[in-house]
This record gives structure tokens, C-alpha cells and sequence, in this order.
């Protein structure tokens, strides 16, 4: 699969491991990309207890068009859209973005709405009938906003970012979620 074009772009190309080619994805991010449990618990084992989130930051806004489309929603509609650093010892590991669609706020799902500084993950992996729809592979790169976003304030900008996204069902509702893996992870087990 080629990469886009990066001057004609304006949002990532999503689309499942398969669809990469080997080279294409960096090896020390595989089992990164492709873990199927919780990115907090793996996080907190890896950073051995010094985990936290940064809360960048959340509210009503209209989703991006690639991400109302893979909610379902109407493309003028607003939702609730966190954007958070998961860091370990301090330094951001993770960039994620969650999109809520307002739809999926009601009942038990309202808390998503004020999870605060609180990891998302430790909710949907609490939740025994959530289910993860398929995931999808990105590589992000300089020029498109979400790349912008995720490597704000890093001491060091990578040339690009690679990163993942799935739909979550709470309660039978849907959310997105998009986790991009910055340099600092390069490292990590």
C-alpha cells in the first residue's frame, strides 16, 4: 500500500495491517500496533508503575470527516473529542485521540465525558461486554494536522508517526480511538 502523498493529504490513510507491506512498518512497533489488550495496562507494566495521562485536550467539536464516516455520524454533528499524552516517567510515549459521538453519551457511558486525567482504557477493559472493532494502521506524517498535534511539544519531531484506530462498543454505542507511538517508545519492550 503506498504512503500518501503528503502535499495532497489532509487526514492519514487508515487501513488494516494487511494491507501494509512488511517493510513498510517499523519492526519495534508491530507488536505495539497489533496488541489487542489494553495500551494502559501494557504501558503501566512498562513504565513500572510511573504511568500517567496528560490531558491536552477534550470538549464538543466536529469530528474530523474520515472519523464521523467510521462513527456513523452525520457529518455536521458534534461530538466529544479527548486528546491525551500517556506518558511514562514523565516523557510522552503515546499520543491518542478519542471521538465520542453524543449518542454514545447516556447512561453508564456519560463518564467518558469527565474521565480527567483518569486512562480511558482502564474504563473499556473494566466494561465485560465491550467489544474492539478491527484495527487500522496509519503512518502519519509532517504536513497533516494530526501529526501537528501529536508531536507538539516533543524535544524531538520524527519524520513520522505511526499510529492505530479502532472502533470501541460500551453498551452497544461506539468510540473511536486513534493511538499514535512516539519516538520515546522506540525502546520499550
Amino acid at each position: 500500500m503506498p504512503l500518501p502523498d503528503k502535499k495532497t493529504s489532509t487526514a492519514p490513510v487508515w487501513a488494516p495491517y494487511e494491507r501494509w507491506t512488511r517493510g513498510q512498518i517499523p519492526q519495534h512497533l508491530v507488536s505495539w500496533l497489533l496488541d489487542s489488550g489494553s495500551l494502559t495496562d501494557r504501558l503501566k507494566l512498562t513504565c513500572n508503575g510511573r504511568f500517567e495521562v496528560r490531558v491536552i485536550d477534550e470538549g464538543w467539536q466536529r469530528p474530523r470527516l474520515d472519523e464521523a464516516r467510521v462513527l456513523g455520524m452525520p457529518g455536521r454533528q458534534t461530538g466529544w473529542v479527548r486528546q491525551v499524552q500517556l506518558l511514562c516517567d514523565g516523557t510522552p510515549w503515546v499520543f491518542a485521540r478519542t471521538v465520542v459521538p453524543v449518542t454514545t453519551l447516556s447512561g453508564a457511558q456519560r463518564r467518558l465525558a469527565r474521565l480527567g486525567n483518569r486512562p480511558l482504557g482502564a474504563f473499556l477493559f473494566a466494561d465485560p461486554g465491550m467489544r474492539r472493532g478491527p484495527v487500522e494502521l496509519a503512518c502519519i506524517r509532517n504536513g497533516l494536522s494530526m501529526f501537528h498535534e501529536a508531536s507538539s511539544g516533543l524535544k524531538r519531531k520524527p519524520a513520522k508517526i505511526w499510529g492505530r484506530r479502532s472502533v470501541f462498543w460500551v453498551g452497544g454505542k461506539p468510540l473511536l480511538v486513534a493511538e499514535l507511538f512516539l519516538p520515546a517508545i522506540e525502546g520499550a519492550p
